[in-house]
């Protein structure tokens, strides 16, 4: 194997070939803190914007819900858990995943390793995009160079120049300013963002991530590694998951292009709110009434004052896209 690979070859290799990260099984939940294992007020949330697509579809026999990025399956789970009987018992639950079948899973969930080629219903990637492998482009004296790793130790150095595809979305979406400045080249996330609207003939899709805009990159990039529950330097050798924040605003554009007759980028505290999440505590009163209501109430104001804290997963951006229905009131709140 060559010592030297562009940034997109090495991610895709240590996240998901044989040997990488993904490819061997490894579960989301055992290394970062997400949303999905926060808490079930999560799932419980986007079980009311499920509701509310399904109404705005016309209630049809058959609604797929489906989760790129599926993890263990229990987002999945957790939103069925959530809805109406009759609801759940029309909906069609997909995981796009290319780790195993978790055993937890229940059969009623169809387990894929890609996109279904139509679906109506309710899309949801939550931190999918950030691990689509992508290239890093840096300014360098002799202009803008691809950084080349070595995925045994993370070393890096300045390779050729790059293609005229990358020279274009960094010159639109992630200008480079100084010299030593690096873009993050988004437009394998845009491409892998515009497969989910070609394939929407109906409903809304939701992408959830740590996001950044154009007038603010960060000028030396976002790649990061994390390990058991740690970040560490990002060396793309499999022993860790490799991410980096997304350029929204870029794959809003191209779920437009793709067809997307709505669209909307918020953040997940603004979204989480409108949908029913404040975090706000129990009266205390209910100590004395109800002591076991209040702990409970009390837990689950923690819960949602976690996913809704702006520092934290409530920081998270929530790119909202439609094809044929209009964008839920909460997501334009």
């Amino acid at each position: 194997m060559e010592r030297w690979v562009t940034w997109r070859t090495a991610m895709e290799r240590a996240l998901y070939g044989e040997t990488g990260f993904y490819g061997r099984g490894e579960r989301p939940a055992a290394h970062f803190r997400t949303s999905v294992h926060a808490s079930a007020r999560y799932a419980e949330a986007l079980a009311g914007l499920l509701a509310t697509v399904d109404e705005a579809l016309g209630r049809p026999p058959r609604l797929h819900l489906v989760d790129v990025g599926a993890g263990c399956g229990r987002l999945l789970m957790r939103i069925l858990d959530a809805v109406d009987p009759e609801l759940a018992e029309r909906v069609d639950a997909v995981a796009v995943e290319l780790a195993p079948r978790s055993p937890s899973v229940p059969e009623r969930v169809t387990w894929r390793s890609v996109l279904p080629d139509e679906i109506t219903g309710l899309v949801i990637a939550n931190e999918w995009l950030d691990n689509v492998p992508l290239d890093v482009v840096e300014l360098t004296p002799s202009g803008p160079r691809m950084v080349l790793v070595d995925p045994a130790t993370g070393a890096e150095r300045a390779g050729p120049v790059p293609s005229d595809e990358d020279l274009a979305w960094v010159e639109r979406w992630w200008p480079l300013r100084a010299l030593g400045d690096r873009a993050e080249v988004g437009h394998p996330r845009c491409n892998a963002w515009a497969s989910v609207l070609h394939r929407l003939r109906g409903g809304l899709a939701l992408a959830v991530d740590y996001a950044h805009g154009r007038d603010a990159r960060p000028a030396h990039g976002t790649l990061t590694g994390y390990r058991d529950g740690h970040t560490v330097p990002a060396v793309p050798d499999g022993s860790c998951d490799i991410t980096a924040h997304v350029a929204l605003d870029a794959c809003l554009d191209a779920g437009a292009t793709a067809g997307a007759t709505g669209s909307t980028l918020t953040t997940q505290r603004r979204a989480l709110r409108a949908l029913g999440l404040t975090g706000a505590r129990p009266p205390l009163g209910l100590a004395s009434s109800d002591p076991r209501g209040y702990v409970a109430a009390l837990c689950q104001a923690g819960e949602e004052a976690e996913l809704i804290d702006p520092s934290g997963l409530g920081g998270f951006g929530w790119l909202a896209q439609t094809a044929g229905i209009e964008l839920p009131s909460a997501l334009t709140a």
